[in-house]
């Protein structure tokens, strides 16, 4: 991790940026935010715009994300127009300061709709995985449904049978001895 990008900063002033805010470096927050740290705001919005055009294994995955991708592409483009302000070094002090507090908001919610997305992501993997444990619960109780039927079956028609017999055997073998015993 010594390749951790630098702390924005704009005539002295600094964006203090916690580096386990920025997520794991394989994500698309990481990718993101360490990107606009360092100024790369077209590689920032071409993977945003990457990230929404590629294909996904959830069927709803795009519908759900597309507004906050949106959003986090908008506000790439707002932290690089306030970072890239002209005239920047004549405005007051105030107003550059001003400047520099909207940054920070923009990039604290840039954080934020990073996140959701990451959260949406989640959310539809579990969801995922739930449907997968429902089919396979399923497809479980209907198997041993199938199972637990089929031994009926197999207990009535051969143990029924063979019980009907052996009742007819024993209650004729009973009437003959009663027969027997009152002599007739």
């Amino acid at each position: 991790m010594s390749a951790l990008p630098a702390p924005l900063s704009r005539s002295g002033s600094e964006i203090e940026v916690d580096f386990k805010d920025l997520g794991p470096p394989d994500s698309l927050r990481y990718i993101i935010l360490t990107d606009v740290l360092n100024e790369r705001y077209d590689h920032a919005l071409e993977e945003l715009r990457g990230y929404i055009d590629r294909d996904s294994e959830y069927p709803n995955f795009k519908e759900k994300v597309h507004r906050y991708v949106n959003h986090a592409i908008d506000l790439t483009y707002a932290i690089r127009t306030k970072k890239n302000f002209p005239g920047y070094s004549s405005l007051t002090r105030a107003k550059q300061q001003e400047l520099h507090e909207k940054f920070k908001e923009h990039f604290k919610e840039l954080q934020i709709m990073l996140k959701k997305i990451e959260q949406i992501n989640q959310d539809l993997r579990i969801q995922d995985v739930r449907s997968t444990i429902y089919v396979v619960k399923a497809l479980w109780i209907g198997g041993l449904s199938v199972i637990v039927f089929a031994f009926f079956l197999e207990i009535i028609r051969g143990m029924a049978k063979t019980s009907v017999l052996v009742f007819d055997d024993y209650s004729g073998q009973f009437v003959d001895w009663l027969f027997a015993m009152l002599g007739m």
